[in-house]
């Protein structure tokens, strides 16, 4: 009986690798047939995460509106999905310069985006912009682009396009956040500022438009790393600040964001936060401990902390 438990344990761990492989494998192939023929905005496509999206859902079929500020930039993605599809099963990118620190001229390219298929099926407002520095030494203008582009362009464009969503009374609008959107740290005034300003304004459009079937949907990474991302070297003193920022910085890879945008918009989920246990434990211990959070996020402030990051 020993020697056949024996024999029999490596094969029950082979079948259950393999139902887990079988598993992912249709998960990857049902996202896709989710978004296949739909026609996807996707602003700041030329960011890493953007990329990522656009390379995830133009292989996936939908009919893709690309958005950048930078037309050079957007030309070379449109050449890199070309490369890599198969285009008879993909459609040709559109791409729109859009730059939303320029908020008197998102309401015409919101235009430009409609003129492109007629409609929006899947709007992705992934476009941010962050600073970090004590709050006295960032100037109010600075303050003021980042709510630009983190928070006035993506609802004016949202606004823009909204109307052709409830008339066709279907549609989802996924806005790409941050945890910070829920709580903020150090250093980072205006962008935490912005995130829980656009957390704010997406929550509550998600009970207005329920009624005509448009879906509102936010994704809150922590912090969207480079694909190069590395480890900072120093002594890493066995702090409760070092070793709660350290987990909380480094962040996910965009292969990863991008993956959960994906299952977001087949699973139709409201909220998703992506991140290791010690920031989602955080948004909890902001709510029901405010006085030992202060406390941890006050040493991140007196220990002066820096660690890279690229989003």
């Amino acid at each position: 009986m020993g020697i056949m438990a024996v024999l029999m344990l490596p094969l029950l761990l082979l079948a259950i690798s393999g139902i887990l492989f079988i598993y992912q494998e249709v998960s990857r192939l049902w996202s896709k047939s989710a978004v296949q023929n739909k026609v996807v905005v996707i602003t700041d496509a030329i960011s890493g995460l953007g990329k990522e999206c656009s390379r995830l859902f133009h292989t996936g079929g939908a009919r893709l509106v690309l958005c950048g500020k930078n037309w050079e930039k957007l030309e070379v993605l449109y050449d890199a999905l070309l490369s890599v599809a198969d285009p008879s099963k993909t459609f040709t990118p559109k791409l729109v310069l859009l730059d939303l620190s320029d908020i008197s001229c998102v309401q015409d390219v919101a235009k430009e985006i409609l003129d492109c298929y007629g409609c929006v099926d899947i709007l992705i407002n992934n476009a941010s912009m962050k600073v970090k520095g004590p709050a006295q030494n960032i100037s109010l203008e600075l303050d003021k682009k980042i709510m630009d582009v983190n928070y006035f362009g993506p609802i004016t464009l949202t606004k823009a396009l909204l109307p052709n969503m409830i008339s066709r009374r279907t549609g989802q609008i996924v806005l790409v956040n941050n945890i910070q959107g829920k709580f903020g740290i150090p250093l980072r005034t205006a962008y935490a500022a912005s995130k829980h300003a656009a957390q704010g304004f997406f929550d509550c459009l998600r009970a207005e438009v329920e009624e005509f079937e448009v879906i509102v949907s936010t994704v809150s990474p922590t912090f969207i790393r480079s694909y190069h991302m590395y480890t900072e070297t120093g002594n890493w003193e066995a702090s409760i600040w070092k070793f709660f920022f350290r987990k909380f910085a480094y962040g996910v890879h965009p292969v990863e964001v991008a993956e959960e945008v994906m299952k977001t918009i087949r699973r139709k989920k409201q909220e998703v936060f992506i991140a290791n246990p010690i920031p989602k434990a955080a948004i909890y211990i902001r709510t029901f401990f405010p006085e030992f959070f202060f406390a941890v996020v006050a040493c991140g402030v007196k220990e002066k902390l820096s660690v890279p990051e690229d989003r």
